[in-house]
């Protein structure tokens, strides 16, 4: 269960999203744009996937600078996964989710 009264707890939350709102883009909006003339979608989940790609890039600082982690250990993972699909959720498991408990 991902706590809100944690920094780790708030990043998760926010990479949740963010990957969300990326496959949202990817499989639906971006299809729709080109393959229906339908950029609605596009212009809407655009500006919101922006902000909490940005919103977890600033917060997975902010973490790593809290928590003291080793840039060469975590921080890049993190930072990386948000790049990637799929790597928010990926990163979650692997590392975030181990480091809240």
């Amino acid at each position: 269960m991902i706590s809100l009264k944690s920094n780790i707890g708030r990043l998760r939350l926010i990479g949740f999203l963010e990957g969300i709102s990326l496959l949202i883009l990817i499989f639906l909006a971006v299809p729709l744009k080109y393959g229906f003339a339908s950029p609605g979608l596009v212009k809407t989940m655009g500006p919101i996937h922006g902000a909490l790609f940005l919103l977890f890039i600033f917060n997975a600082l902010s973490v790593g600078v809290d928590q003291k982690w080793k840039f060469s250990e975590i921080t890049w993972k993190v930072l990386i996964a948000c790049l990637i699909p799929l790597g928010t959720f990926y990163i979650d498991k692997k590392i975030l989710s181990q480091l809240e408990k």
